[in-house]
């Protein structure tokens, strides 16, 4: 292991000294801020990343339909009209409240029975440039999100599973207006094109995307609908689509991938333990409840928002409508913390223990107590791991790598059910594999680029495992956070939250939580905030938003900081007395619909 290993050490570190290190890049482009108003439902809601996704969605509920089924419809919807983000062909993970119980709904992709630790390293060992093993077939895991919303629907649905598939086959055959989103990022695609079923669906002859507002028509998928609708989560793994599916990867003109017929029967959803845990936040006692593991967005956020309250920055209010760089400063060595966690313990519960063989470990009061004394005046030289009680470092901790893509999706309906789910294809238009089943008809669905979420390396210099290593069957650790907020005392639902962003969903999601119930604001004027966060490196802000002393006042205490662009897509309702609020983020084109 040190001999592919160590030299890639060397070169990093020789970077380092070099120059500062770079903020990564984003999981996907800018493409502007528009203003949103928030809203204000009395009955149900319904917040997503595209307006046709979303009125679907309210049409659903307002047709006596529950949350689940709402979901179901909206993820149909977005796999048409957002596919740069989420579909049929990705996972998802779901929080589910039904009155009684949070249930954790695990629709996350699986590797390859096929698959080895060495499926992203090179001839000579090394790991791979990351940009080519996203576009390539060694980066699709079998798809889950259709399978765990047919699992969820056969616990939660009220109206027929096919009913839910209509408003997405109607808008895939008459076609939907190309968004100003969607445009600008086909525009800035480069691996996309060399899909030949890509280049002929999203772009005209001459090489361009279509421009916004053409009506951009998918009969390919409005088929693979309609057998979904039929037969449910069977016609992705039996038949013309499964061939497809396999076919697609295998067939990869330079990476091709090792996905079978088999993989795709074998598949299972789980239902898996929500973590939930008290968490003091503006002045009351609430129960914070997110993803277990494989997600690490849970853990990650639990911790973060839980050391921060432990901290007397934790008074802190706003600044001119802006976090402080003394709040900011506490937030940031919080996250490092919880990141240094991260990369040390979480992975697939199937395949790696929980420290002390418990997660809710790393949430634990005396834990978060202890790691909250580590955060002082100025920057600490290095956040390491914690040892929760009964831990070991068995293995190594996973270098830092790029996370990408996703959508999410926030719904309460008119009988007290609420849910959060975030959705995925990974990157930007996922492995840029769509796949078809008929050359005749335009269109088709993209593929997930879902494995590049383990890590690259199996193993440290000294050959220690690492937990997010590459092995068959494994789902990928994710950074997705779909979270519900309880009352501690009276278990009402306050809150259903989350975004996509890559690892910057932890971010993204934890601050429309302490925006909301800290600082007491209407969950738009949370998302309006402006973005920060950090991954283990350099502190970043978003660009043109902070102030230039605050920017000087973290530098000061020891911080490297980069503005830069973060396209958050957050959604958020919240439960202010008898009313729900929405907020959708004003970077990407969600809104919230109800009555």
């Amino acid at each position: 292991m040190k001999r592919w290993l160590s030299p890639l050490l060397l070169t990093l570190l020789l970077a380092a000294c070099a120059q500062p290190p770079a903020a990564p890049p984003q999981p996907e482009a800018a493409s502007g801020y528009t203003a949103k108003p928030g809203w204000s439902f009395e009955r149900f809601a319904v917040a997503a990343a595209n307006p046709l996704a979303t009125e679907a969605g309210a049409r659903v509920l307002r047709e006596g339909g529950s949350a689940v089924d709402a979901a179901i419809a909206v993820q149909m919807v977005l796999t048409l009209v957002e596919p740069q983000s989420s579909g049929i062909g990705g996972g998802a993970f779901l929080l589910h409240w039904d009155g009684r119980r949070v249930q954790a709904y695990d629709g996350r992709e699986t590797a390859p029975a096929a698959v080895d630790e060495r499926l992203f390293l090179d001839a000579q060992g090394q790991p791979m440039p990351f940009a080519q093993a996203v576009a390539s077939g060694r980066s699709v895991g079998v798809p889950g999100t259709v399978a765990m919303l047919a699992l969820a629907h056969r616990q939660h649905g009220r109206l027929p599973w096919a009913r839910l598939f209509q408003p997405a086959i109607d808008l895939a055959e008459r076609g939907f207006p190309v968004s100003p989103r969607l445009h600008t990022l086909l525009a800035a695609e480069r691996a996309l094109p060399a899909d030949p079923v890509a280049r002929a669906y999203f772009y005209r002859a001459d090489g361009t995307p279509h421009p916004v507002g053409h009506a951009l028509r998918n009969p390919e998928l409005a088929a693979v609908l309609r057998d979904i609708a039929a037969i449910g989560p069977r016609a992705l793994v039996d038949g013309p689509v499964a061939r497809a599916i396999v076919d697609k990867v295998r067939q990869h003109p330079s990476l091709p991938g090792a996905l079978t017929l088999d993989d795709l029967r074998r598949y299972q959803p789980r239902e898996r333990e929500a973590l939930c845990h008290p968490l003091r936040t503006g002045g009351r006692w609430v129960r914070l409840c997110g993803f277990p593991p494989p997600s690490s967005g849970g853990i990650a956020v639990g911790q973060i928002l839980g050391l921060l309250s432990r901290t007397p920055q934790a008074l802190a209010g706003l600044r001119d409508g802006r976090p402080g760089a003394d709040w900011l400063h506490a937030y940031t060595e919080a996250s490092r913390l919880a990141f240094a966690d991260r990369a040390q313990y979480v992975g697939d519960p199937d395949f790696v223990p929980a420290p002390g063989g418990d997660w809710n470990s790393l949430l634990a009061p005396e834990y978060l107590n202890a790691r909250a004394q580590l955060i002082g005046p100025q920057r600490m030289p290095e956040a390491r791991p914690g040892r929760p009680a009964g831990a070991t470092l068995a293995f190594a901790p996973m270098p830092a790598q790029p996370e990408a893509g996703t959508s999410h999706i926030s719904i309460v309906d008119g009988r007290g059910n609420a849910l959060a789910m975030t959705t995925t294809i990974e990157s930007a238009f996922g492995s840029r594999l769509m796949v078809s089943t008929d050359p005749s008809r335009p269109g088709g669905f993209l593929l997930n680029n879902e494995l590049t979420d383990f890590s690259f390396a199996p193993a440290d210099a000294q050959g220690r495992p690492i937990a997010n290593r590459v092995q068959p069957g494994k789902r990928p650790r994710s950074s997705m956070a779909p979270t519900l907020v309880f009352d501690a005392h009276s278990g009402e639902p306050l809150m259903s939250a989350g975004s996509p962003g890559g690892a910057l969903i932890i971010h993204y999601t934890a601050k429309a939580l302490h925006g909301s119930l800290h600082w007491g604001l209407h969950p738009q004027a949370a998302l309006d905030l402006p973005n920060f966060g950090t991954l283990g490196g350099p502190l970043m802000l978003e660009q043109n938003r902070f102030p230039d002393a605050t920017v000087q006042a973290l530098r000061a205490l020891g911080h490297t900081v980069q503005t830069v662009e973060m396209t958050s897509g957050a959604q958020a309702l919240v439960r202010r007395g008898a009313r729900w609020l929405g907020g959708a983020d004003p970077r990407r084109e969600g809104i919230v619909a109800g009555d």
